[in-house]
């Protein structure tokens, strides 16, 4: 999994991405995710996993896992960002809590879908 991150990051930073279950993570039980933002902070609150977690341990939706981790925790940090997200049964969620993510899906029978903001 590979992101941009946010615009304007300083030079060579390294950031989340590579880390698994904090910028990538994957689950046959549950979901797979691949997060882009301010990694400091999905770094602290290990967010690809936390959804995952919140899936398998108290039975979210992926809807449910991915706004409690993105619009709640994430934000009560400052942390900015998103994530791609899909489970186990092909649905697809993309929340995001900073003014714009680069963000593209397509679902059989149906039209591409290409977005940068809300």
């Amino acid at each position: 999994t590979s992101t941009g991150g946010m615009t304007n990051k300083k030079f060579g930073r390294v950031g989340d991405t590579p880390i698994i279950g904090v910028g990538t993570y994957a689950n046959n039980n549950t979901c797979a995710i691949s997060c882009t933002g301010h990694g400091e902070y999905f770094m602290k609150e290990v967010v690809a996993y936390d959804v995952s977690c919140l899936m398998e341990y108290k039975n979210c939706s992926l809807e449910e896992a991915c706004e409690i981790v993105v619009q709640q925790k994430l934000k009560a940090i400052g942390g900015e960002g998103g994530l791609i997200a899909v489970d186990k049964n092909g649905n697809l969620c993309l929340p995001f809590n900073s003014a714009g993510m680069y963000r593209g899906f397509v679902k059989e029978g149906e039209e591409p879908i290409v977005a940068i903001y809300q």
